[in-house]
């Protein structure tokens, strides 16, 4: 055994990630959380991992050799303090993985605002389909790993590459301890208005981890992006290579069908590749271009790489089909920005033409409660024909003005069963519904499937 650590938040999708991969390691590793619940809760105790409720000091007595603290961890919360005032040796999640796992690997980096969780998925999948068996560490759960961290076989390592900050005692951004050889920049647009006041902020941070790209690396960025244009401007010391739908990037995808699910993808090198797929929105098409350019930057030949992209199983909570119940589809979205809401049902309308889609929405994100996007969000929902907003709890302004501002009809609720209710009642054979949220929107996903299931009674 190496050693204890233990984790404060260890139930989170990234620190979950850590305990995973410490345990892998070797090491003895317990952990708090206020959320030990399924799935988290389920893959950390099949690990051998030993969670505990709550930050109670207690929880760090016998003292572990080094505790490794969450970034939703803050001053006040009793298991800090105690760390602090007996003098325990402490670390964050980022650190703890440059030092322990990333420091001799050739790290695959995956950041942007939107998109990180199935491009590292994506690029995840292709390196393991052409034999590399890499390590990752993804903010989801790859369909084709059923885990959100692996160790690996090699010296390939993919990682989620998140611009929130550290830990309350590092607010550099997480993915600068990572020093990535290969980089993906997927987009870049203002988002975490709860710790940066403007893009410019999110732009300097980016400007941090480009400074710490090899020379002999690469930087992977979608074409034509001016946030992107304008940080690389900043100093880029790296080869970059662009991808993008029309336009000139050196990546480029042809559109055979409209909703994405079959494209052509046009490589460097000068050959063409057709793909037939599961996965709908122009937005996949460009995640997917990103992970083949990343993976051809390590060795993976094109056409393997291409194969592997009709075999990627998706990510949970990623336009995941929950069920179908009496032809009407329900699905589970992540889509917390008004650009990840419009292009998650631009895909849906394109997929199903004239069929109806009906978006139930929980506008929950740090962002979102601070109304950053206020001004945007009706407009995000243009290809829905109905949309069903909730105002959670603790939200610091109300939904009602950008209701009366929607393109399409829109209704506005506060209790989740009765929701699910009006939702029954409208829905008909061959609608789409969309359950989006960055949270659980009171477990509205099981009840509106109970709801039309008993419909049809």
């Amino acid at each position: 055994m190496k050693g204890h650590i233990h984790i404060l938040g260890i139930c989170g999708t990234f620190m979950g990630g850590i305990a995973l991969l410490a345990r892998e390691l070797g090491y003895k590793v317990t952990g708090s959380d206020t959320n030990v619940y399924p799935p988290m809760s389920t893959q950390l105790q099949a690990a051998g991992i030993d969670l505990m409720e709550g930050y109670a000091a207690s929880h760090l007595q016998p003292a572990p050799d080094q505790v490794v603290v969450g970034n939703a961890m803050s001053r006040g919360n009793p298991a800090v303090e105690y760390m602090l005032n007996a003098g325990l040796a402490y670390t964050s999640g980022p650190q703890w993985l440059s030092e322990n796992l990333l420091h001799d690997k050739w790290v695959l980096a995956v950041a942007g605002t939107h998109g990180k969780t199935t491009t590292s998925s994506l690029l995840a999948w292709i390196l393991d389909y052409a034999g590399l068996q890499p390590g990752f560490l993804i903010g989801g759960v790859p369909g084709n790993f059923g885990l959100s961290a692996r160790g690996g076989g090699s010296d390939f390592f993919v990682v989620e590459a998140d611009e929130y900050d550290t830990a309350f005692f590092d607010k550099r951004s997480k993915f600068v301890h990572y020093r990535p050889r290969t980089l993906v920049i997927n987009n870049l647009e203002f988002d975490h208005a709860d710790i940066f006041p403007d893009l410019a902020a999110i732009q300097r941070q980016f400007h941090h981890l480009l400074r710490c790209i090899p020379g002999e690396g690469l930087v992977v960025h979608r074409e034509g992006i001016a946030a992107i244009d304008e940080t690389l401007a900043m100093g880029c010391w790296t080869p970059t290579s662009t991808f993008g739908i029309g336009g000139t990037p050196d990546w480029q995808a042809e559109l055979l069908a409209d909703d994405g699910a079959s494209f052509r993808v046009h490589a460097p090198d000068g050959t063409a590749h057709a793909v037939q797929w599961d996965y709908l929105g122009q937005h996949n098409v460009e995640n997917a271009l990103a992970a083949l350019a990343a993976a051809r930057h390590v060795g993976v030949p094109v056409a393997v790489a291409v194969a592997a992209l009709a075999g990627f199983l998706g990510v949970k909570r990623r336009l995941e089909l929950l069920g179908e119940v009496a032809g009407v589809a329900v699905y589970d979205d992540f889509a917390h920005h008004p650009t990840a809401i419009a292009t998650t049902l631009q895909g849906l309308r394109a997929s199903v033409g004239s069929g109806r889609v009906i978006a139930l929405i929980e506008p929950r994100s740090n962002t979102m409660r601070l109304g950053q996007y206020r001004t945007q969000l009706a407009a995000c929902t243009a290809d829905a024909n109905q949309v069903y907003w909730f105002q959670p709890p603790g939200l610091d302004w109300s939904l009602e003005t950008m209701i009366a501002q929607s393109p399409v009809p829109a209704s506005l609720g506060t209790d989740v069963s009765e929701l699910a209710r009006q939702v029954t009642a409208y829905a008909r054979p061959g609608d789409r519904v969309v359950i989006m949220s960055n949270g659980s929107f009171g477990g509205i996903h099981h009840l509106l499937l109970n709801e039309l299931e008993a419909a049809t009674h």
